[in-house]
Order: C-alpha cells, then structure tokens, then sequence
C-alpha cells in the first residue's frame, strides 16, 4: 500500500513564487507547538520525467505512470483560462473555465468585487515546474500561477499581481467531471446539515461552509476526494467559504476568506482509497487511541438528552441506578451541563448538594463518574474576573487591552488562553482539583480553544491552540466522549471523535450514519455517532429510533448514549418505553460488547497506519460502481459489512459486493455482488455480514453466534 511510505507534501523544498509567494504560515516562537501543521518529514521525489508540450491553445503536463502511480495528464487550456486532468485519456477533474463572475478557475476579490482569470498571456516549463501568467477581468491585474508536478499529485500556487489589492481568492471545479465527491467532514447544509442532513456523497446534496477553519466548531478538514480517484487539498490555516452546489448548480469551490495568495494539490491515483492514504502521508496517522478498551466495549451514558440542564444529583442517580438494574452494560456515567453555579466556574450549583456521595455512588455500581467542562467563561461566572484581572483570558484582536469577548451557545464569555502557561495551569489546576476533591474520573471538554475574532498569544497562530487545546485534555481521561479538535494535522491526537448534536427523527440517524462516514474518512478513526436517540431539544425518540440507532451504533467503533431505554422526561417532552425496548437496547450493547476484541485490532491497525474503522464500500471494493451512492451501510473493518434499518418499516434494500457474505440474521451463505431487496428485518434483528475467508472470519463467527444465544435468554 502507498501509506506505507508515510510520504508528505514537499512544501520545504518546492521553490515558491518570486512575487506573491505561498508560504505556510509562521509558528512564532521556538517554543510554540507545531504539532497541528502537516510538516514534511520525508520529501516525496519531484518528477523529472514530466513532459510538456504546447501545442495550439492548450499546454499539456504528462507524467508517466509508475509502480504505484498510475501516471495522469494537466491539460491548461489557454483561452478560457480551464485547468482539466486526465488519466488513462479519460477526465478525473475539471475546474469551471475563466468567465466573470465568483465561480470561475482562479478568482479573487478587490475593493471592486469579484474578478476571474480569463486566459494565458504567457508561460514557462523549467525546472520542472510550469509558470503561467493569466489575463483577468480586472484591469491591470495579473495572475501568477504554478503547477509543480509530482508522481501521483500536482501542486498549485497562485497569487494576484497588479495595483488591486486582493482580499479573498477562490477556485471552482465543474462536480460532474470527477464522479461523486466525499470529505470535508461535517457538512452545513440550507437542509439541516449537520444536525438533522449530512449528504453523502457530498454532491448528492448542498453545501455552504462559510466559516471553515481551525477554529470552527464543526469537525472538518480543507481535503476532498472524489469517486474518480482524484482529491484536493487546501494548504492554508485561513477560514474558507466552501460551497457545493451552493453558489452555482455543479460547481464545487473554496474561498480563503482572509487569504490573498492560494496553495492547493491536486491527488491523481486509481481509487479513492488512495487518495485519503496520501492525505494521510500528510496528516499522519494517530499516535494512539485515547479511549481504553473498556470504553471501546461498553457506552459512556452522559446526561445531556436525558435531562438536559434541568439535571441534578437526585435524578443522575435514579438514572444511573435504572440503567445497572436493567442490566444495561455501560462504562460511564457522566453529567453534562447543568452542574456548575456558572458557565466557567468549578462550583457545583445548589442541585448537586453532595456531588462527593453521588460519585460515591456511581463508583460502588462499577462506573466512573464524569463531568462536563468548557473553556468559554461567562461573564457573571467567579472566574471571570479573576481570570481577566490576571491576564488569562484570549485577548481582543480589536483591543488588546481588553479580553476578547465571544459569543457562544450559553452567552457571552472569555476563553482561557492556554498560549499563556500561567492561564493553563490554573484551568489544568481547577479540573484536577475536582478530581481528588469529588473522585471525578474524567471530562468531556466541550468548547472551542480559539476563534478569530481574538489574539493569539505571542508567538503562536490560531492554528497552535488545537495543539495546545490537545496538550491540555490530553492530560484527562474522556471517557470515550473524545474532543472535537479537526484540520489538518489533528490526526495524530487520535481522540475519539463524537458528531455535533443530532435530532430524534429518522432522518438524524440517517444523517448520523453518513456523518460518521464523513469524519472517517477524512482520517478520524475513533467516531461515534451522537448520543444515541439525538441530544438536540426535540421530542424524546421513538421506541423505533431508539432501538435502530443502538443497533447501528453497536456496529460503530464506539457507543455513546443518554436517552435511558426505560423512559425519559425533559423540557421537551415525555416518552415511556417497554421492556422490548430496555431489551433490545442492552442486546445491541452486549453485541457491541462481543465484537470488542475485532474492534480492537482495528484500533490498533488505525494507529499504525491511520486506515479507517468506519469506512464506505467503495474502499474496499472502487470496481464496485454500486458502493458509491450507498450511505447506509459501510464496512467495519474488512470482514464485517453492516445494513441496519435506519427508516420506519422492517425491510430494506442491500447491496453486498464481491465474495462470500455469512447473513448473521439468517444464518445462511451469499455470493456477491447483488441486490438483496425488501431484505426482512424485525425490530430484533440488525443486518450483518461477515466476509468469508478472511483471517477474522471465525472471531466474527463465533462472537455473533455468542450474542445470539446471549440474547436469547
């Protein structure tokens, strides 16, 4: 496999351009992390073999193929301006040609508004290396632009040159020209992305991104890759405006926002497998898991949809004791918001009387006990003007006099700076306080550690506090609730990964699923979905919903719950369940539990070579045309292919390709590929295959055969 090679951007050794160059930004001082930023630690070869010619109105780029590259052409056409990639003579990736307007090959943005390379005024292929110098519709502005080729990739760097100062630059690409298109992560959407819609493929719906970056909340990298086997990534630390289909029908694109100069790559390979894996040469692959096997075995149940901030001692105990005398394997229990006297305080408020006996409590039933915490600070908390009054807090970009003030889901509050060693230790020092004062065994840091409207420390970037965000919990076990750091780079944390809250209804799981998908495979192995059942405020979940969602989560790397499947009662309404449901719920834990030791070696083949857990049909099996539309099944692992029913009814369609698939429901052999349809599937049942003849078959085998006798006692 190429991943073995490890191989990373050459962006240390590429020369750059002389006017406008692109350049990674600066680290600041010596002692700032640099963890986050994908630096090269080993140069991948230039290709000497490259061949140019011109001829006509078209210059044309040809690298051969090789023994692990399947060799493509860049074919520039001149006038319009339009960059087209080709392998084996057929096309794999397109941009838009150069016509005015915001969605044209190279566009950028004066005082003026919007303008657009429109054609070559001249070029030179030396070095190995092609420079271009592009005619735009801005009067008196030029484009520099340079494609470096590579043996399976092509890199592009771009800037305006002229009197008009550029604030923004932009590229488009025609969708259609490379297939279907994935990555990017979680995915904003006029529908509902990410909470309640995540199109999988990405193009099958669309997407606006106006605020993607480092700092975003949402769990998304600048890298997409494309069922034609090409991919882009964008080099930059900068917040992008990304749209599919959003800005134009067809067209995909991405704006720095804040950028005047653009470095992208293009990947060219077979199949898309390929393609995440030179991504992954760049991130690199996770260090480690920081969830334990126990917590990859059992749920961590947290509070949240079960109480919302309504909860309290009293009830997280009743909660908790329901659950153990139901027999619902779990591993943590975990109160959410609601504990603390204020948003950025470590005092328990007056509904947690004695939060020592309550974990007490929870510790003699065989769980850890667990908090929520947030670095945003409020502005009525305790804490605040402490922590102002010493300097701990994010300074203003605006005023750095004063604290940058930001405005969050629960109000208008500071962050702790952790660029300031002093700041970092007292919030570090709070948290393991409550750990030896109340016996709390970890956290779930909900927050952001940066946004742009603040000032970094000196010496450090934006793109830094995801390092030191990561230093910071790194220290504390997280139950398997993870921390939502994303970007390039973030990889190699290997924090479990949890989805931004969801509904309750049928098309939140389903969007669960396919977001799962999306976060794999841009190179976050650890996911879960969201708490199974939804977290977002809306009526409680059926007895349906709640059952199928346990069951695709138990065929997930990791389960996180709240909703209790004996009933729930919050602000947003009141559902009881019966004792099927408690049955079936602890039926998909047990199984879960049962796959434990496959899920295991997948944890440990992830962190040596960052593959997915979680991963889409076409990954295995890119022949398979039929694996590239389907987003709700996906394999876990290789040998085991999950179909669970995701909508009301007990039937659905299932496409198994190629092998030998052992039907767990159905105790019987098929031979792929093929079109199962109205396949039969109860509310007791979950559709699950195993690949036959590979080396976990029989582990897979056995532990089914287990959970079935298990459950049905």
């Amino acid at each position: 496999m190429k991943l073995t090679r490890m191989r990373t951007l050459w962006l240390a050794t590429v020369p750059l351009l002389a006017v406008g160059a692109v350049t990674a930004a600066p680290m600041g001082a010596a002692s700032a992390p640099t963890l986050a930023s994908p630096s090269p630690a080993m140069v991948a070869p230039a290709s000497p073999q490259a061949q140019f010619r011109h001829q006509g109105s078209t210059l044309t780029l040809a690298v051969p193929a090789a023994a692990d590259s399947p060799g493509y052409t860049v074919v520039v056409r001149t006038s319009p301006f339009q960059i087209t990639t080709k392998r084996s003579g057929g096309t794999v990736l397109q941009t838009t040609a150069g016509v005015a307007g915001s969605s044209g090959p190279a566009d950028f943005q004066t005082a003026s508004g919007w303008a657009t390379a429109t054609s070559v005024q001249s070029s030179s292929w030396h070095d190995g290396v092609l420079d271009l110098t592009l005619a735009t519709t801005a009067t008196g502005d030029t484009v520099a632009y340079r494609i470096t080729p590579q043996a399976d990739r092509y890199r592009m760097t771009w800037s305006v040159l002229g009197t008009a100062a550029a604030t923004q630059v932009a590229s488009h690409y025609l969708i259609a020209s490379a297939g279907h298109w994935y990555g990017q992560g979680e995915a904003q959407t006029p529908g509902g992305g990410p909470y309640t819609q995540q199109p999988w493929p990405l193009d099958s719906g669309t997407v606006r991104d106006s605020t993607m970056g480092p700092a975003e909340y949402l769990m998304t990298d600048p890298f997409w890759f494309t069922q034609r086997g090409t991919g882009l990534w964008v080099n930059t630390n900068d917040v992008m405006d990304v749209a599919m289909n959003a800005i134009q029908p067809g067209v995909f694109g991405y704006a720095l926002t804040g950028g005047k100069a653009m470095d992208s790559t293009v990947f060219v390979e077979r199949a898309p497998r390929e393609v995440y894996q030179d991504y992954i040469g760049i991130t690199g692959t996770p260090a480690k898991s920081d969830a334990t096997p126990a917590q990859y075995a059992k749920p961590l149940f947290n509070s949240w949809a079960q109480f919302y901030t309504d909860v309290t001692q009293a009830s997280t105990l009743s909660w908790a004791t329901g659950l153990h005398k139901a027999g619902v394997p779990l591993q943590a229990i975990q109160v959410d918001d609601g504990w603390a006297t204020h948003y950025g305080d470590t005092t328990f408020n007056s509904k947690f009387p004695d939060p020592k006996a309550l974990s007490d409590q929870i510790h003699a039933m065989g769980y850890d006990f667990g908090l929520w915490d947030t670095l945003w600070i409020n502005n009525d908390a305790t804490n605040y003007a402490y922590a102002a009054q010493h300097g701990y807090l994010l300074k203003s970009k605006a005023d750095p006099a004063k604290p940058c003030s930001v405005t969050w889901w629960n109000g208008v509050a500071g962050i702790v700076d952790l660029g300031n060693p002093a700041a970092r230790a007292w919030y570090v020092g709070q948290l393991q306080d409550l750990e030896k004062t109340y016996g709390v065994n970890g956290f779930k840091f909900d927050t952001r550690f940066f946004d742009e409207s603040c000032a970094p420390s000196p010496g450090y970037t934006a793109l830094d506090y995801l390092t030191l965000g990561a230093q910071m919990a790194d220290q504390f076990d997280q139950q398997g609730a993870g921390v939502r750091i994303s970007w390039t780079g973030s990889q190699k944390y290997g924090f479990v990964t949890r989805q931004v809250d969801k509904g309750t209804g049928w098309n939140s799981l389903q969007a669960a699923v396919a977001q799962t998908l999306a976060i794999s495979t841009i190179g976050y192995p650890f996911v879960e979905t969201d708490m199974i059942g939804g977290s977002m405020g809306q009526t409680p979940p059926t007895k349906e919903v709640l059952v199928r969602w346990a069951q695709a989560a138990s065929l997930m790397p990791l389960m996180y719950s709240s909703t209790s499947p004996l009933g729930v009662s919050t602000w947003a309404g009141t559902q009881t369940y019966d004792q099927q449901t408690v049955d079936l719920y602890a039926a998909a834990v047990k199984t879960h539990g049962l796959i434990a030791p496959y899920i295991d070696k997948q944890v440990s083949r992830a962190v040596k070579t960052g593959e997915p857990i979680m991963k889409p049909l076409f990954f295995n099996y890119p022949a398979d045309q039929s694996g590239y539309a389907i987003n709700d099944e996906w394999l876990l692992g290789d040998s085991l292919l999950a179909a669970p029913i995701l909508s009301n009814g007990t039937t659905r369609n299932i496409h198994l390709p190629a092998g030998k698939w052992f039907d767990v429901a159905h105790g019987k052999v098929i031979v792929g590929p093929v079109d199962l349809t109205g396949y039969a599937a109860d509310l007791t049942q979950i559709p699950t295959f195993i690949r036959l003849g590979t080396p976990d078959s029989g582990m897979l085998m056995r532990a089914f055969a287990q959970a079935q006798q298990l459950n049905a006692r």
